[in-house]
């Protein structure tokens, strides 16, 4: 994916730099099926470094009206694609960043296939959540205790019928049926469905989150890391469908 500096704006680099404060916070904390992502901050500070060399001087659009929690400008109308928070050259930036500590993708793509088929859900979204939740390290486990590619939680898995995690086709075919399962509950909702996944559907719930209207209008009120998560699986699913 071609990186053009020049369509660079504030809000991009702000959303960048969230990128980069909150993989650090999430050494911290701990998600209910998120996997921590080491940091790479030479990466980082050279994609960013790179961005303002390459700027143009005159002054691009400013991001003072963005609403909070949502980046909507008041009045503005909503739509889903609102809810990545990223253009398409920081999502070229996001993988760059992270391709230093992924796998091959490669190796899973049968497995993938097969479940995306199976289950009904493009395989860009399925490697975008891996990429997010491990970034296709089969054996990655969380501080919180989620395992394998998608990073499933024992309780979850054993509920999709996986009792091995770190084998790789029972977890993609588990956390493959999770995610349909939670775009079945939200109506077909991508963004609600990510938000569940990540910060589990009680949480939501009890938000009065049922779709991806109420994710924009509510956003905010959800953990920083599943307001990332959103986007960032989002901006992946453009890159593996490029």
């Amino acid at each position: 994916m071609n990186l053009s500096t020049k369509a660079i704006d504030p809000y991009t680099i702000k959303e960048l730099l969230q990128l980069q404060v909150m993989n650090q916070l999430s050494l911290l904390t701990s998600g209910r099926n998120s996997v921590t992502e080491q940091s790479d901050n030479t990466d980082f500070a050279s994609i960013l470094n790179g961005m303002l060399a390459g700027m143009d001087s005159a002054s691009p659009q400013s991001a003072a009206g963005m609403s909070a929690g949502t980046g909507l400008v008041p009045g503005q109308a909503w739509n889903p694609a609102m809810l990545s928070g990223f253009s398409a050259a920081s999502a070229g930036a996001l993988t760059k960043k992270f391709a230093s500590a992924t796998t091959n993708p490669s190796a899973y793509e049968p497995l993938i296939q097969e479940a995306s088929r199976r289950f009904g859900i493009e395989p860009s979204v399925v490697k975008a959540v891996i990429h997010a939740e491990s970034s296709f390290n089969a054996n990655a486990v969380s501080g919180a205790g989620a395992k394998g590619l998608m990073q499933l939680m024992d309780a979850t898995g054993q509920g999709l019928g996986v009792d091995n995690p770190f084998d790789p086709a029972q977890n993609i075919h588990g956390g493959t049926r999770y995610l349909s399962n939670l775009l079945s509950k939200y109506g077909g909702n991508l963004g609600t469905a990510l938000a569940a996944y990540n910060a589990g559907p009680t949480r939501l719930d009890r938000l009065g989150i049922r779709n991806d209207q109420d994710l924009a209008e509510k956003l905010h009120l959800l953990p920083a890391e599943t307001q990332q998560y959103v986007r960032k699986v989002l901006a992946l699913k453009e890159h593996y469908e490029a």
